[in-house]
């Protein structure tokens, strides 16, 4: 009897131990980060999509406020914005076997403190989002990854009702549309989503599209936007009130239809959203608020019609949470808390949407940015 139960027993830390360390089951997770020496960089983890857990892999140091990030089509390639005053983007290639980012090449980003970077579909250009500077730039991209000097830059003009924060233009995303061939970027600071056509190849690739822009209300402060994978409707949250606003995308317009709030009833304290994603099943929209919240909002989303329906609110696990995603199988929820260095793991209740502390945690300095990329 005694040897029967050591046997299941070793059997049992067998199985544990193998799923710990079983890396088929992993993907690496990419964390860009504010720095304050060059010893610091965009931090490479290796996340168990079984077990939630993340082992530590490598460290791209003496980049310098590498605070968004994206991955190339290739898999290959890893482009980070440098968040400063000078206003920089910085070219990786990224070994998969390894899981190291080796330094290629950087460029200005054609304004300063730029704050969000993508990719169109063929990794021909990236293009950037330059908050500080209220604009946005298309920069080329070599055959071997590395990137050129923009080829154009839009400036914004305008500002909003808030006279500390919409003083002027402030472009805080920019994101390609479900055809791919329509960028729609959320200027902050006048209260605009402005939509643009992208004609990969021409001599100034983008041009502001017949459909304009897509207006939010005055002192909104619209931050980041996300498409339904259905590509019928489109989410933007907004930094200064704290709403969500849900569109129609139809034929290229955003067609507002619900806009509410994520703060709690009769809530009195600063407001500051951060981040939105939708869940892969397109079932749930979640949110992020920062300051005094610090939690993760939870939607269910209408199967028919789109309309958001609140579930409930889960603290972010720290302070500032300025990014979180959501694995591709739709298992965890990451966020990463800028405030208190540590990326925080939560398990996703699919039926409920609900999420769960998994007790999993990393310290890492002003984590900002997350991005999973498969191994091999």
């Amino acid at each position: 009897m005694l040897n029967t139960l050591l046997t299941c027993t070793a059997l049992l830390t067998t199985t544990m131990l193998s799923a710990q360390t079983d890396t088929t089951k992993e993907k690496y997770l990419l964390i860009g980060t504010y720095t304050k020496s060059a010893d610091e960089g965009i931090n490479v983890y290796a996340f168990n999509t079984t077990t939630g857990t993340l082992r530590y892999v490598s460290t791209a140091k003496g980049v310098d406020n590498p605070s968004y990030l994206v991955i190339a089509p290739d898999q290959q390639h890893v482009y980070s914005v440098n968040e400063n005053n000078e206003g920089g983007v910085s070219a990786f290639e990224w070994d998969t076997v390894g899981g190291n980012l080796t330094f290629l090449n950087k460029q200005v980003s054609g304004g300063a403190s730029p704050c969000y970077i993508t990719t169109d579909a063929d990794g021909k250009y990236v293009i950037v989002g330059n908050y500080s500077g209220g604009s946005l730039s298309v920069l080329p991209v070599r055959n071997d990854g590395k990137i050129d000097a923009p080829v154009q830059t839009i400036e914004h003009t305008g500002t909003g009702p808030n006279k500390e924060r919409q003083e002027k233009p402030h472009v805080h995303c920019t994101v390609f549309g479900p055809d791919k061939k329509t960028l729609y970027v959320s200027d902050l600071g006048i209260d605009q989503i402005v939509i643009y056509n992208y004609n990969q190849g021409d001599v100034l690739p983008l041009v502001p599209a017949d459909t304009g822009y897509a207006a939010l209300n005055p002192g909104a402060g619209p931050r980041h936007i996300t498409f339904h994978p259905n590509g019928k409707w489109a989410y933007v949250i907004h930094e200064l009130d704290g709403k969500v606003t849900a569109f129609n995308y139809v034929r290229g317009r955003l067609i507002p239809f619900q806009t509410l709030s994520t703060l709690p009833v009769a809530y009195k304290g600063p407001i500051s959203g951060a981040d939105i994603h939708i869940s892969p099943d397109g079932k749930f929209l979640y949110a992020s608020n920062r300051d005094k919240l610090n939690n993760i909002v939870i939607y269910s989303i209408d199967r028919k019609n789109g309309q958001l329906v609140k579930k409930g609110e889960q603290p972010s696990g720290g302070k500032a949470p300025r990014n979180f995603m959501i694995d591709p199988d739709g298992n965890y929820l990451l966020v990463a808390n800028q405030n208190t260095d540590n990326v925080v793991v939560f398990k996703r209740n699919k039926l409920t949407g609900l999420l769960k502390p998994t007790g999993q945690e990393i310290k890492v300095p002003k984590p900002v940015c997350l991005k999973m990329i498969g191994t091999n």
